[in-house]
């Protein structure tokens, strides 16, 4: 009998991938600076993030510096290092605050970088003797740069920095309207950053201003998709029409962004007037609706603290906030870690002296010396230092903050009246005791710029420490940007004298850490600890200093040495008054 024959199994057709298309979103903005880009862009980057899609944020700035290392905060504000040691723009710190995303060098590049880049190249021959233009040469290496940065992101979010109409940012605007040629409609959005004002005696928002911003920009070729329409007030369905019928765009792709309370209520109020779904739907992606309990509960603590705290910043560049962005912020988080008020009082370390502190540092919960450069204004900042070592004040010093107080701590515990640091002029006039000096790798160099130690580094805590038992593990990173370190010859009198160095960079046997176990909460960092700090996950050492400063603030954890230091500062204050 013949055997039937047997049938071959079906193969299973193989299931067709659809090719992965990036999308972009670029933001511009409009009518003034500090419109709200840089928020715009970290906000929308934290809603599609919680929507499922893997964002990545970059900032093109116009300014010819290669980056904002050597620029005055004054001028600029903070500068934001990152985890690889780039010195960047501060809205790089929104972009990781914001989201899960950690940025690198990628994520920033200015004008600067980009002439840099291509002018090297035609100095190789790379252009074959071409002659070398704004199109295509220029416009080319900024397209490069993007594309560089959207590596492993489903979406990427490039915001142009600057205003539309300025001279120097036109090349990123040539570069971004090639893209949208480039890419196809459905693939690129434009998101304009706008301002509606208001005009009290008219009692009015006007449209005018956004309408010429439009204008410039559609000179330029690029006909935005979306506005953010910032404003002190809500804007109606009324004006919304209005703006969009005469900037072509629909009106419901027109976005109020009134004032928020805070900063960490952006992304709310942008999901309640529809712009994340906007631009889901330009892109015909499909997703669930976004995830936002963590910013509920954030903006839930913020409005609705249990109790408030006030924090004494020391510094010299306190006229500008922006000068310490991450840091305030950082704070702020410590607030939310222990769901309560934070209230920063600046003072300025110029007008600062042991014959002032108390009165003026007598009324704050903690003292925090934050990083700086240069003399001018430390004598203020040591006399900070000492107070509250003194009166018992939990103290928080973060890079040149722990190197004064390492300078405080050897000049009254130590007896080095001449201690000073390698940076100060006094180094040079004879003083001998350098409590703070150069690493080895520093003493030949000359340039200022990418100079410094930049970026992230390990640390080894000591298990008997007080940082150890803030963090909860032995071994950390952090991020730094210093170019000076504890001097390690001083290191075995400190600690003979009280003060330990608990966390030490092993590697290059580098002091990290320095704190006074018998002082209630002491602690001074040569890193830059704010870097790393996020709304939804405070840095563990800013939420223990606001505990300290909260525990301070009750008589019950105050030692008998501190209560009396109290009564002697508000007997003074009390005498000043009257």
């Amino acid at each position: 009998m013949a055997k039937k024959p047997t049938k071959k199994p079906k193969k299973n057709p193989k299931k067709k991938i659809a090719p992965l298309e990036q999308k972009f979103v670029f933001v511009t903005g409009g009518v003034v600076s500090s419109i709200g880009k840089g928020l715009t862009a970290a906000s929308l980057g934290a809603l599609l993030e919680a929507r499922g899609f893997k964002v990545s944020i970059m900032k093109c700035d116009p300014y010819i510096n290669v980056d904002p290392g050597t620029m005055s905060p004054f001028q600029h504000g903070e500068v934001y290092v990152t985890e690889d040691g780039a010195e960047t723009d501060l809205d790089l710190g929104h972009y990781e605050r914001f989201t899960s995303g950690v940025v690198n060098r990628a994520n920033s590049v200015s004008a600067g970088q980009i002439y840099e880049s291509v002018i090297s190249k035609e100095r190789r021959g790379d252009y074959l003797g071409g002659t070398v233009q704004v199109i295509p040469h220029i416009t080319d290496e900024i397209k490069s740069r993007i594309f560089e940065a959207a590596q492993g992101a489903e979406i990427v979010i490039v915001e142009i920095g600057g205003t539309v109409g300025d001279i120097e940012s036109l090349p990123f605007i040539e570069s971004i309207r090639q893209m949208r040629v480039d890419l196809g409609i459905k693939n690129s959005l434009f998101v304009h950053v706008t301002f509606v004002p208001y005009i009290a005696a008219a009692g009015e928002l006007k449209s005018k201003p956004t309408q010429h911003s439009v204008k410039e920009l559609r000179e330029v070729g690029i006909q935005p998709d979306i506005l953010i329409c910032r404003s002190e007030r809500p804007i109606s369905t009324e004006i919304k029409s209005k703006i969009g019928l005469f900037c072509s765009v629909r009106p419901e792709n027109v976005i109020s962004a009134k004032d928020a309370f805070s900063i960490y209520e952006v992304p709310l109020q942008l999901n309640s007037e529809g712009f994340d779904t906007r631009v889901i739907e330009h892109f015909e992606l499909k997703s669930p609706q976004p995830n936002l309990d963590g910013w509920n509960k954030i903006v839930g603590i913020l409005k609705n603290p249990k109790a408030s705290v006030t924090i004494g910043i020391v510094g010299k560049y306190v006229d500008l906030h922006e000068s310490y962005k991450s840091l305030n912020e950082a704070i702020v988080h410590g607030g939310i870690a222990n769901n309560c008020q934070v209230k920063i009082e600046y003072i300025n370390s110029e007008l600062l002296s042991s014959e002032n502190v108390a009165k003026i540092l007598g009324g704050v919960n903690g003292i925090l010396v934050p990083g700086g450069f240069g003399e001018r204004g430390s004598e203020g900042k040591l006399a900070a230092i000492e107070f509250a070592r003194e009166a018992g004040v939990p103290f928080f010093g973060i890079c040149f903050g722990m190197q004064l107080a390492a300078i405080e701590f050897a000049k009254n515990v130590c007896g080095i009246a001449d201690a000073t640091s390698r940076e100060f002029a006094t180094a040079k006039s004879g003083k001998r005791n350098l409590i703070i000096d150069f690493m080895e790798e520093q003493k030949n160099i000359s340039d200022k710029g990418g100079t410094m130690r930049l970026g992230a580094y390990p640390c080894q805590l000591e298990t008997d420490s007080l940082a150890y038992a803030v963090y909860g593990e032995r071994a950390i990173s952090e991020r730094h940007r210093h170019r000076y370190e504890f001097n390690n010859k001083f290191r075995a009198l400190f600690e003979k004298k009280g003060m330990k160095a608990t966390g030490i960079c092993k590697d290059r046997d580098l002091v990290e850490i320095i704190e006074i176990p018998e002082h209630p909460w002491f602690i001074g960092v040569q890193f830059h600890p704010e870097f790393k700090s996020r709304p939804l996950a405070p840095h563990p050492l800013f939420a223990n200093f606001v505990k300290a400063s909260l525990n301070f603030e009750s008589k019950r954890a105050r030692p008998k040495k501190v209560q009396k230091k109290i009564k002697r500062v508000a007997g003074e204050l009390l005498r000043e008054s009257t």
